[in-house]
Parts: structure tokens; C-alpha cells; sequence
């Protein structure tokens, strides 16, 4: 298992901004697939962004390209997720999740680890 914990959500005005933060403890990333899923009440779960840890390669939905950006720390083995410009429609949980594979993927099957979310609420 590669325990995974996300932080920084919160509450904030539309236009805002806030970082979350994936951590985890046991492994590093560098193997891995890391991506970001959000799920709003009552919808599925969407892909948001994902990272190759090894070489920085990033990718988004469509709907959060130019808002948010997707980093790593690699001494801190940490996934960050920078969103600017938040939406209302942005409110829901965040989720980090792991893939054992260099290459991240946009569909959550795919991802092999999960952490426990994270609530990002954003008021109009």
C-alpha cells in the first residue's frame, strides 16, 4: 500500500484560489502515475489533472486547463495542485490518486491508490 493524504481544502469565494497536497509516506513517487479526480454530489468521478512524476509531464480536463496546475515536490514527495480562478462549479472532494505505471491516466480505474479526499467548497 502506498498510503496516500491529502490536505488544503477548503472554502473559498469564486475567483479565489487554493493548494491542495498529496503526500505520501513508504515509497516514493518517482515510479508512478500520479493524477487528481474530483466527485460533486450526485455526479462521478471526473479526472481532473495527473503528473509523470519522472519526467514532469502533465495533463488536464478541459474545464480546468489554464486555471490549475499540477506540480511535484520531489523532496518532499509531494503532488501539488495549484487551482486559480475557482468556480462554483469546482465545489467538490479531491482526490489524489497513484498508478503503478510512469504513465498517469485520465480514467480512475486505472489508478491502483487512493486517498481519503479532500472537500474543496467554492461560494458564489
Amino acid at each position: 500500500q502506498v498510503p496516500l493524504v491529502e490536505s488544503g481544502g477548503g472554502l473559498v469565494q469564486a475567483g479565489g484560489s487554493l493548494r491542495l497536497s498529496c503526500a505520501a509516506s513508504g515509497r516514493t513517487f518517482s515510479s508512478y502515475g500520479m493524477g487528481w479526480f474530483r466527485q460533486a454530489p450526485g455526479k462521478e468521478r471526473e479526472f481532473v489533472a495527473a503528473i509523470r512524476w519522472s519526467v514532469g509531464s502533465t495533463y488536464y480536463a478541459d474545464s480546468v486547463k489554464g486555471r490549475f496546475t499540477i506540480s511535484r515536490d520531489n523532496a518532499k514527495n509531494t503532488v501539488l495542485l495549484q487551482m486559480k480562478s475557482l468556480k462554483p462549479d469546482d465545489t467538490a472532494v479531491y482526490y489524489c490518486a497513484g498508478r503503478r505505471s510512469r504513465r498517469p491516466s485520465v480514467l480512475a480505474d486505472e489508478y491502483d491508490y487512493w486517498g481519503q479526499g479532500t472537500q474543496v467548497t467554492v461560494s458564489s
